[in-house]
């Protein structure tokens, strides 16, 4: 039975899965992309997220519960000082995880779990900020009528 099992524990007991992951995430801090188990990149982003969110707010109450959490006084300071910044518009979804395939050894499921601004090959088709929001009930038919008088004026010739 799976009663009150909110999280992944990774088979491992409550100290080395915290320890780990707060290794983890350090190290996702540091290098922008790290690869991994599956289900390790998948825990890995329900504990790094809520951090990412708190470092938007710099604040000594902040830096001292991600401290808590991540154990890394230089993590902490890369954390708040440039990854802060460069996702400060973002609401949420910091982090995006990409399978790679099955590992040679023992045919676990690998991942690449990355921080989504600091992929530069996925950001660079789309415009950098959006400044306006639409709703999707009204369009603008005045659009639709330009080509079709130009059409005509074409025939006339």
């Amino acid at each position: 039975m799976r009663h009150g099992k909110k999280f992944n524990h990774l088979g491992r007991k409550s100290a080395h899965r915290k320890a780990m992951l707060a290794n983890m995430a350090c190290s996702l801090i540091e290098h922008k992309r790290i690869n991994t188990t599956v289900a390790k990149a998948k825990a890995l982003k329900q504990f790094v997220e809520p951090m990412i969110t708190k470092s938007k707010e710099d604040t000594t109450h902040n830096r001292r519960v991600v401290f808590s959490k991540l154990r890394q006084k230089e993590a902490v300071a890369e954390l708040f000082r440039d990854v802060a910044a460069k996702v400060g518009d973002r609401p949420g979804g910091y982090t995006r995880i990409i399978k790679l395939g099955n590992r040679l050894g023992d045919n676990a499921d690998m991942a690449m779990i990355e921080l989504v601004d600091y992929n530069e090959l996925y950001n660079a088709g789309k415009p950098a900020k959006k400044t306006t929001r639409r709703s999707r009930r009204g369009g603008k038919k005045a659009t639709t009528a330009a080509p079709v008088e130009t059409k005509a004026t074409n025939e006339e010739e």
